[in-house]
C-alpha cells in the first residue's frame, strides 16, 4: 500500500501540491515502470514522480509534518501541514522541489503521518488484488487467484502488505542510487517461496537487499524448541505442527560511511494445532546502525518510529525501543549493534486486527525514517580512515547476525530455506583488526561510548 507524504514548506508549495493532486486524480494514475529522469549529478538531486512515498524539502530548513495522534496531543505544539494518502491505487501527485535533503543543514522535526482513514482501510479490503499487484517488484509468492479468493484472510492481507513494502522501498532506493534491483524469485519444495531483490555495487549502495518470503509446511523440532523457549505452548498432532510464516526484511549497506546502515523486518507467523485451532503472532522492527553518530539523524529516525507507535499505544515506543536495545546487543563485545529503533515479537494482543494495524503503521515508516538521512549525507566526503572504521563496524554487524539473530537461526533450522536470502544481510566487505580500540577523544571512541551506553534519542 503506497503512502504519500508531502512536506509543507510554505503556502505556495502547499497550494501547488493540492492543485497537482487534483490534476493527477482527474487525468489518471501514474504507473510504476514509466520512464524517470536520471539522477542529477549536482548536490541537489531532484526527485522524479513515481508511485511511493515522497519526501520534499526546500533550501536548508527542512520541516517534517505529522497528523499522528501523539503530535496532536502535545499541548501548544505548532501544527504544520501535511497531506498523507494511502491506498491500493498508486496515486502520486506533487511537484518536484529543488534543493533536496542533500543540501539541508539540519533536520528540525521528523514525524510520520500514520493515521489512515476508515475509507482507505475499507478500500484496502475491497480493492482488486490484481490491480494492487501491478506495482510490485514481482508477482506475489501466492497465486493471485488464491489471494483474490481469500482477500479477507490475514495471510492474504499480510502478504499484500509485505509485497507493497518491498516495492516502495526498492523504488525509493533505485531513485536515489540510479541502479536497479535484480529480482530473484525462488521456490521452496516443502512449500512456499520468496522474492529476493538485491542491488550490488551501486552508486550509493554497496549492497541493498529487500526480501519477501512466504513459506509453509511443518515445523522442525529444532524450530519448535526455539519457540517453546520463548514461552510458546505448542500442541501438535502426531508430532507435527503445520505452520505458515511470511515477512519482509531488508538490510542496506551504503558505500559512504556517513550514510548509516538500516535494517527492518516485519513478519507474521501462524501455527495450526491439534483440533484445528490456530496460534498467530506478529513480530518485527526497524533499527539504524550508523558508522558515525549524528544526533539530528538519530532524532529523525527515532521520532518517526515513535509517531507510528504512539498512534496505537503510548507504551509501544518506550517498551519496544528498550527491547530493541536488548535484542541487538553483541554480548561478547559488550555493545549494541547500532543506535536501535524498535523491536517486538510474539505480538498477539489486543486483537489480530489491531496488531496488524500496528504492523502496517510500522511498515509505512521505512522510507520516511531513512531516505531523508540518505539524501542529507549523499555527497558527504570521507577519508580512508573513516572507510576503515566502517569496515570494522561492519565486522560487528556480521558477528551479531551470525551468532545471535533469531531470524537467521530460524532460517537455517528450516528445511528448504534459501541460504542466499538468509545471508543477504551480510555486507560485501568487512574487516576484523586484532585488538582494535580507537584512541580516546576521537569520533570513533564517541561512537563506542554510545553503543556501550544506549541513549534516549527522543
Amino acid at each position: 500500500m503506497a503512502t504519500f507524504v508531502f512536506f509543507s514548506v510554505n503556502k505556495t508549495a502547499r497550494t501547488t501540491a493540492r492543485r497537482c493532486l487534483g490534476s493527477r486524480l482527474l487525468n489518471g494514475l501514474t504507473r510504476a515502470g514509466e520512464s524517470r529522469s536520471p539522477l542529477s549529478s549536482t548536490n541537489s538531486p531532484a526527485l522524479t514522480l513515481l508511485p511511493g512515498p515522497r519526501w520534499f524539502s526546500r533550501g536548508s530548513s527542512v520541516r517534517f509534518m505529522s497528523h499522528g495522534t501523539a503530535g496532536r496531543a502535545a499541548a501548544g505544539r505548532t501544527r504544520r501541514g501535511v497531506l498523507a494518502l494511502s491506498g491500493a491505487a498508486a496515486v502520486t501527485a506533487a511537484a518536484a522541489v529543488a534543493g533536496l535533503i542533500a543540501n539541508a543543514n539540519h533536520f528540525q522535526r521528523a514525524e510520520m503521518a500514520t493515521r489512515v482513514s476508515q475509507a482507505v482501510e475499507e478500500k484496502e479490503l475491497e480493492g482488486d488484488i490484481l490491480e494492487r499487484c501491478r506495482d510490485f517488484m514481482s508477482p506475489p509468492v501466492t497465486d493471485i487467484g488464491v489471494l483474490q479468493e481469500k482477500k479477507g484472510e490475514m495471510r492474504t492481507r499480510m502478504e499484500m502488505l509485505i509485497m507493497e513494502t518491498q516495492a516502495e522501498f526498492c523504488k525509493a532506493l533505485q531513485e536515489v542510487d540510479g541502479g536497479t534491483f535484480k529480482v530473484d524469485r525462488w521456490q521452496r519444495k516443502e512449500g512456499g517461496g520468496g522474492i529476493s531483490c538485491v542491488m550490488q555495487d551501486g552508486k550509493v549502495f554497496e549492497k541493498a537487499g529487500v526480501n519477501v518470503s512466504v513459506v509453509f509446511g511443518h515445523l522442525t523440532e529444532e524450530a519448535a524448541k526455539q519457540m517453546r523457549s520463548r514461552g510458546k505452548v505448542l500442541k501438535g498432532k502426531d508430532g507435527k505442527l503445520p505452520f505458515c510464516a511470511m515477512g519482509v526484511s531488508s538490510v542496506i549497506h551504503p558505500k559512504n560511511p556517513h550514510i548509516p546502515t538500516v535494517h527492518f523486518n516485519y513478519r507474521y507467523f501462524e501455527i495450526e494445532e491439534e483440533g484445528g485451532s490456530k496460534q498467530w503472532w506478529f513480530g518485527g522492527g526497524t533499527d539504524l546502525t550508523p558508522i558515525y553518530i549524528n544526533e539530528e539523524d538519530a532524532f529523525l529516525f527515532h521520532n518517526t518510529l515513535k509517531e507510528a507507535c504512539d498512534k496505537h499505544h503510548p507504551q509501544y515506543y518506550p517498551d519496544f525501543k528498550k527491547w530493541c536495545d536488548r535484542y541487538f546487543y553483541i554480548r561478547h563485545r559488550g555493545e549494541t549493534r547500532g543506535i536501535g529503533g524498535i523491536f517486538f515479537d510474539d505480538l498477539d494482543t489486543p486483537s489480530q486486527e489491531e496488531a496488524f494495524s500496528f504492523v502496517k503503521s510500522c511498515a509505512r515508516t521505512v522510507v520516511p525514517c531513512y531516505l531523508p538521512i540518505v539524501y542529507k549525507r549523499l555527497n558527504a566526503s570521507f577519508t580512508d580512515e573513516e572507510k576503515d572504521w566502517q569496515q570494522v563496524r561492519r565486522g560487528r554487524y556480521v558477528e551479531f547476525n551470525l551468532v545471535y539473530d533469531r531470524g537467521v537461526k530460524f532460517g537455517l533450522a528450516t528445511p528448504g530455506s534459501r541460504i542466499e536470502s538468509i545471508l543477504m544481510s551480510l555486507p560485501l566487505t568487512a574487516r576484523w583488526e586484532y585488538m582494535h580500540e580507537p584512541a580516546k577523544g576521537t569520533r570513533e571512541a564517541d561512537v563506542l561510548e554510545v553503543l556501550r551506553n544506549p541513549k534516549e534519542w527522543v
